[in-house]
């Protein structure tokens, strides 16, 4: 990728207002038709122009792909931080950003409406709809023995009571009143108390700055319309020194999960969860793969210390 190419490629308003967009998120060619008010062609040629100039970069899951902003380029990245200043200035910025998120609430929306509608089946269909190893021994090892712990995504709450075994309190938060009804019931059977579930969504947490000391997130960073802002929002209620133990999907090709549990990624690479943590502001991260047998996906256990 040259200068000549690069400068080229930006040369163009319908160019520079994807590129816009894409710095803040990954959007399918759908997505961002939908977005620009542009056609498919039209967009497809632009993000083929940008791909090819090492601007953007492809993600291909199953058969969907996602754009977003590259590393190709290394003028690009030089140039970066005063680029995305200047695309404030954008004559359609504001309706863009609007458009933008329209599209994540969408996501956000469709998640929570399936989990509503099988909150009650949820735990038997994950189980086996997408098999995975034993992996929560390793998980629960890493969690702090006292302190607050926040587990988001809580679901039906069937890691509480361990979790609450060894924190001195935990939080529960779901976005889906039906899953945290769930949990209730659970607990209550469980006779598990001390325990406090609150309705909240990933993105915008119900804690205040600073407020916990390790953050939990099992099983639930796939369902997420931004990966990236969950990350940052994370870093946001964790403390100094504070511990995100994050378990989820290694990158796998079982396309039929979208539709059947709601999944909006197909797993992640390691290197892409290393990348979101640093950008969010976790200075040492650690990564465990726990291998599945035969028909089960690898699960990722991920450590991420605030500094």
């Amino acid at each position: 990728m040259n200068l000549l190419d690069t400068l080229k490629a930006l040369a163009d308003p319908s160019r520079l207002r994807l590129v816009a967009v894409l710095l803040h998120g990954e959007f399918t060619v759908q997505e961002l038709t939908r977005i620009l008010a542009m056609g498919q062609s039209r967009i497809s040629r632009h993000l083929k122009i940008l791909t090819e100039a090492g601007v953007l970069a492809v993600k291909h899951q199953g058969t969907w792909s996602y754009y977003r902003a590259g590393e190709a380029s290394r003028f690009f990245n030089a140039i970066r931080p005063a680029f995305e200043v200047e695309l404030n200035g954008l004559p359609e910025r504001g309706r863009d950003l609007s458009a933008v998120a329209e599209v994540l609430e969408d996501r956000r929306r469709r998640s929570q409406e399936f989990f509503d509608r099988h909150a009650r089946q949820w735990d038997d269909l994950a189980g086996t709809l997408l098999p995975v190893p034993e992996y929560r021994r390793h998980l629960l090892e890493l969690v702090p023995d006292d302190g607050t712990v926040l587990e988001i995504g809580t679901g039906t709450g069937g890691l509480l009571p361990e979790l609450a075994a060894r924190a001195a309190r935990v939080i529960g938060v779901d976005h889906s009143p039906a899953m945290l009804e769930e949990a209730r019931r659970r607990l209550a059977h469980d006779g598990a108390g001390g325990i406090e579930l609150r309705l909240g969504e990933m993105t915008h947490l119900p804690l205040s700055d600073a407020s916990v000391g390790c953050v939990v997130a099992n099983m639930v960073l796939h369902h997420a319309a931004n990966p990236a802002a969950v990350l940052a929002e994370i870093r946001r209620v964790l403390a100094p020194g504070g511990v995100l133990l994050l378990a989820d999907l290694a990158r796998h090709e079982r396309e039929a999960a979208r539709e059947q549990l709601a999944d909006q990624w197909l797993g992640f690479e390691e290197a892409e969860l290393g990348s979101w943590l640093m950008t969010a502001g976790f200075s040492k991260a650690s990564c465990e793969r726990i291998e599945g047998e035969s028909g089960q996906e690898t699960v990722l256990v991920v450590k991420g210390v605030v500094s």
